[in-house]
């Protein structure tokens, strides 16, 4: 667990973090981040649309870890685009997480053509409060979530290019060319959902890859992820299954399984397409 990525800013982000996607509030999210950041994790991944970040904000102080040594993101939510209101939903998550800065803030989905027409203007002013709040030390990193090649281009011609991307990721769905880009771009990939919402556990192929390393699908997809060079997020509310999704640094997967993996087609995504979404 002490392995990171580093940023285009040359920030180091933990290699594989804990998401809080439908943790409710209150004791639940207090309860599993501290038993996570208790047991190896330093990475936490939140949202403000997730409203649970009054839980996951006392289970970071309840664990007793120093702050200096922990990462925190959070994103700001499609409502809350443009320029003011992105200031104001930044400064409603920091108070509700009880912090002083972030390690990083995404935008949680780009604007899209389908909601709006000057979709591009609207996500360059959520960029440009971004970058004032990164350039004020509030925030230690800036990226972008459910971004593809398209939505990222004119943010790219801006002072500060994005250090992160979120997306959907996992066997069965690749997002191969907005991987590609990323990484053409020294822009970071980090995967939401890495175990398919648990859609990929029961493939029988992906059962008897994990079973000749007696690890558990889980295990395999979060361990895909990474030695593809993508920072996974996987999610528990069961701390058996929160230290399982973390023991993955004791085995690799061949080659020859990879392959097999990458091949498999698509299938087990969430079927939510950025430019379709009406959220």
């Amino acid at each position: 667990m002490n392995d990171y990525f580093t940023l285009n800013n040359g920030v180091k982000i933990p290699s594989i973090g804990f998401g809080t996607w439908q943790t409710p509030d209150g004791e639940t999210a207090e309860n599993v981040v501290s038993f996570a950041l208790k047991n190896g994790y330093s990475h936490v991944d939140g949202a403000a649309v997730y409203e649970n970040e009054n839980g996951v904000g006392r289970g970071i102080k309840a664990s007793g870890v120093p702050r200096n040594q922990l990462f925190i993101t959070s994103k700001v939510w499609n409502t809350e685009r443009g320029y003011e209101s992105t200031k104001k939903a930044f400064k409603k998550s920091l108070a509700d997480l009880g912090l002083e800065y972030l390690d990083l803030y995404l935008i949680h989905w780009p604007a899209n053509l389908k909601q709006f027409p000057i979709a591009d203007e609207i996500n360059l002013e959520t960029w440009r409060a971004m970058t004032e709040l990164y350039k004020e030390g509030k925030i230690k990193a800036i990226g972008v979530s459910n971004f593809q090649p398209h939505h990222l281009k004119p943010l790219m011609k801006t002072e500060i290019k994005p250090m992160v991307n979120q997306i959907e990721y996992h066997p069965g769905c690749l997002q191969e060319e907005t991987v590609r880009y990323c990484k053409e771009n020294d822009i970071v990939v980090e995967a939401w959902s890495p175990l398919g919402s648990g859609r990929v556990l029961s493939d029988e192929k992906l059962i008897g890859i994990a079973e000749h390393y007696s690890k558990s699908v889980a295990q395999l997809c979060v361990r895909f992820a990474l030695q593809n060079g993508i920072v996974p997020l996987p999610k528990s509310v069961t701390e058996e299954r929160i230290l399982e999704n973390r023991d993955v640094m004791d085995f690799e997967i061949t080659k020859e399984d990879m392959a097999e993996i990458i091949k498999m087609g698509e299938f087990g995504g969430s079927g939510l397409q950025p430019d379709e979404i009406d959220f």
